[in-house]
């Protein structure tokens, strides 16, 4: 179902009290365009507090370099011998 369908769906009974039929098509519009701006990607990761949204054309890149970093290995300097303090 696409969004306006599901809007006419979910104000159906809004919409059938509406008698004038541009003025009813008009309400449809409103409701598609607020809820085409709620549906966005921004919107959802504030909500669900996701640190980032990305292009899905850079997400082959993006695992690449994640991945990479991840299995990297890093040289540890050299350790101090231990020494207690007691």
């Amino acid at each position: 179902m696409r969004l306006e369908g599901a809007v006419r769906l979910g104000l159906r009974k809004e919409l059938e009290a509406i008698a004038d039929d541009d003025e009813r098509e008009e309400r449809v519009r409103q409701a598609t365009a607020a809820a085409q701006e709620n549906a966005k990607a921004l919107n959802a990761a504030q909500l669900f507090e996701i640190d980032d949204v990305i292009d899905p054309a850079d997400t082959r890149t993006l695992i690449l370099n994640t991945l990479t970093a991840a299995t990297a290995h890093h040289e540890r300097p050299a350790q101090r011998p231990f020494v207690d303090t007691w």
